[in-house]
């Protein structure tokens, strides 16, 4: 298995130029994914995939016993030079990459929880995020979530059953899960089944929605919670909003005050290597929109030298967010 941390590094570099395109955004449109085809999921409940992993150590839950649904949206694997604007569901090797990243390091968090279902979708390409062509840009984005939302009908009609569903979603899938939630949730029928979205890696504002609440405590239920994880004492500039208006969950308290949580309440990260869990190394505060963190000290850390610890937004909290997801979805039945 390939190791997390070369791998999301080169994921987290945002390249300083656009993707470089030969013709213009309308001719290089990939085809659309058929969601009726198991090859277009990265995960799915009946198939044999990398979401059905565990570290060692970790108890294993099969999926066909849970209680809920997880519809889980991955981040940007579409790196590097590229042509389009928008990634092939049928590049093999980014599929590849897909799965063997973020697939295994966080859709399988929630296997314990939820049935995890995750499409494959023409992700928009990481230089999108600070491309000058906004017009391009937009459209790509806009694009991604079309299929984002098409596959969310498809698994509503085709798997879901009216059972309760989690949202969960990483970086540029949380853009696209903030408007899953807007779109399907937010005061309609369905947020009647709603019991957690862990919107995480991009930021929400706490008037993103009408009706969904924030998370306040661990066992809250039809709720939100979002954080973004920056070294502690680093305020991030640029692109990165901040203040109060912004929805930042502690995921060691589950709180959303600026207590200061030490890395001993910390039960478990996923790093370098997906079966090894390191314990109680890595705590949490909320500070000004941002969640703060202290660096955390594992074999090969002198290479975790940046400030924005984007990449392990979710993997520094592991068991915690496993946990907490079980907890969600025995409290939404009660």
């Amino acid at each position: 298995m390939k190791q997390l941390i070369p791998i999301l590094f080169a994921i987290l570099i945002v390249q300083s130029c656009a993707v470089k395109h030969g013709h213009s955004y309308s001719t290089s449109v990939p085809s659309a994914p058929d969601y009726s085809l198991p090859n277009n999921w990265a995960a799915l409940p009946e198939k044999i995939d990398m979401a059905d992993q565990v570290p060692k150590g970790v108890l294993v839950t099969p999926q066909e016993d849970a209680q809920a649904d997880v519809f889980f949206i991955h981040p940007t694997t579409y790196t590097g030079k590229a042509d389009n604007w928008n990634a092939s569901v049928e590049d093999v090797k980014l599929n590849e990459k897909t799965d063997e990243t973020t697939i295994l390091y966080q859709a399988s968090i929630f296997n314990a929880s939820g049935k995890v279902y995750a499409p494959r979708y023409r992700q928009a390409h990481l230089s999108t995020f600070r491309s000058e062509d906004k017009a391009a840009a937009t459209q790509a984005l806009q694009l991604a979530y079309q299929d984002v939302k098409r596959a969310f009908q498809y698994y509503l009609d085709h798997y879901n059953d009216k059972r309760p569903i989690i949202i969960a979603a990483h970086s540029q899938g949380a853009l696209h899960a903030k408007k899953i939630l807007q779109e399907f949730f937010d005061g309609q029928d369905l947020q009647r089944r709603l019991v957690v979205a862990y919107v995480v890696g991009w930021p929400v504002y706490k008037n993103d929605f009408k009706n969904i609440p924030v998370c306040n405590a661990p066992e809250d239920t039809g709720c939100i919670c979002s954080w973004r994880t920056f070294k502690s004492g680093y305020m991030p500039t640029s692109y990165f909003p901040l203040g109060d208006t912004i929805l930042v969950t502690n995921p060691l308290s589950w709180e959303t005050n600026n207590t200061h949580v030490p890395k001993e309440q910390n039960s478990g990260a996923v790093l370098r290597k997906f079966n090894k869990v390191f314990y109680q190394i890595v705590d949490a505060q909320i500070n000004n929109g941002i969640l703060w963190a202290n660096k955390p000290k594992f074999p090969g850390s002198f290479l975790f030298s940046r400030e924005n610890y984007h990449i392990a937004d979710f993997n520094f909290y592991y068991i915690n967010v496993r946990e907490n997801a079980q907890r969600r979805v025995s409290a939404f039945w009660k």
